[in-house]
């Protein structure tokens, strides 16, 4: 048992390894998919900053549209994160070293682990630099505490670890890299129909249910709640639901489908 245990600790580690210097050698991907949440954050906030905040009935205020926006931004970039590694996955399984891999006496789980591992750093590396942009542009967290702060980062691993497992079954079902970008496009989508740039009260009646009853939703109002120090509701216990349940589908689908996986 710790013999085994050892093994699947060691070969994970070198997949990890092996999929940073990969996104190290490529960065154009991660470069895209990094630049597309900062595009969006510079543009609500520059752009339409005053127009949305004066339509959420707070005035025309873009320091408080900042503090909204923020959040919604961040959990973009994990969306934007988790379609490269959908994409990555894909190109592993069609140019043949996942066969060279199944051939090496390995811990064969220890290749999608490398995979949602490195992806998850990634993801975390790239909401520090998100952040990093927001703050200098005027976003501030005066009312969360230190706890606050650590929870937000946790949850935002989480939902990384949740989202990482699916892109990792459609990278795995996609028959190219191609189709798996497309089939990861709703990690993208949804949070641009979720709370993240307007309040749900503001939406028409028949899109609300849209809005609030999926997984990004209550992600954001929590992520919201903990960096502004305000109150979180009922959305922390969604939030900590949507993501234990997406990380056991995509877990138990991807794990599936590698093992079937006939090449």
């Amino acid at each position: 048992m710790s013999s085994t245990l050892s093994l699947a600790v060691r070969d994970s580690s070198t997949m990890l390894r092996r999929n940073l210097l990969h996104a190290r050698r490529y960065p154009s991907l991660t470069l895209n998919l990094l630049l597309t949440p900062v595009v969006m954050l510079l543009l609500f906030v520059y752009v339409f900053g005053d127009v949305m905040s004066a339509g959420m009935g707070g005035g025309a205020d873009r320091s408080a549209y900042i503090a909204y926006v923020v959040p919604g931004i961040l959990m973009m970039t994990v969306g934007g994160t988790a379609v490269g590694t959908a994409v990555s996955v894909a190109n592993d399984m069609t140019e043949g070293i996942i066969a060279r891999f199944r051939t090496m006496a390995i811990h064969r789980p220890s290749i999608l682990v490398g995979h949602v591992a490195g992806s998850v750093l990634q993801c975390l590396m790239s909401v520090l630099l998100v952040g990093a942009v927001a703050v200098a542009i005027g976003f501030r967290s005066t009312g969360a505490t230190p706890l606050e702060w650590l929870a937000a980062f946790g949850l935002t691993a989480l939902i990384a670890l949740a989202l990482t497992w699916i892109a990792v079954g459609m990278g795995l079902v996609s028959p190219n890299a191609e189709a798996a970008s497309n089939n990861a496009l709703p990690l993208v989508v949804l949070p641009l129909i979720s709370s993240a740039f307007v309040p749900i009260d503001s939406m028409p009646g028949w899109f609300r249910p849209i809005a609030e009853y999926q997984p990004f939703t209550p992600a954001i109002e929590t992520l919201r709640g903990l960096l502004l120090g305000t109150e979180i509701g009922h959305n922390g216990w969604l939030a900590v639901a949507w993501c234990t349940g997406l990380t056991v589908l995509g877990y138990v689908w991807s794990g599936r489908t590698f093992t079937k996986d006939p090449k």
